[in-house]
């Protein structure tokens, strides 16, 4: 069965870093396109981050760019997202996310990242 585990959020300062981790499991990612979305609390899920199958292609939200990096290791059947001088408003569930085509679209369970002094 197909899954992605998130780990790697929590509790940090303003100007604190953070390296959220997915591994998948039950497929392998090398084709996917591998992506990192959030939710505020009363907000709709928006994209952060993605990484095309190649690893060649990498497109970053403007709110994070220059903050934010993702990369992957297929070896290890996993992706990241480097989170560095994280501002109160990035505080959110992350979710990870492999895309193939419709069909082939899973979610992990999300994890918080909260920052605050």
């Amino acid at each position: 069965q197909e899954q992605l585990v998130e780990s790697g959020g929590g509790l940090v300062q303003p100007g604190g870093s953070l390296r959220l981790s997915c591994v998948a499991s039950g497929f392998t990612i090398s084709a996917y396109v591998m992506r990192w979305y959030r939710q505020a609390p009363g907000m709709e899920r928006e994209f952060v981050a993605s990484n095309s199958y190649t690893g060649g292609f990498t497109n970053i939200d403007d709110s994070v760019k220059g903050r934010f990096t993702i990369d992957r290791d297929n070896a290890r059947n996993a992706w990241y997202l480097q989170m560095n001088n994280l501002r109160p408003e990035d505080t959110a569930v992350y979710f990870c996310n492999a895309y193939l085509n419709p069909s082939r679209d899973f979610w992990g369970q999300g994890t918080q990242v909260t920052v605050s002094s």
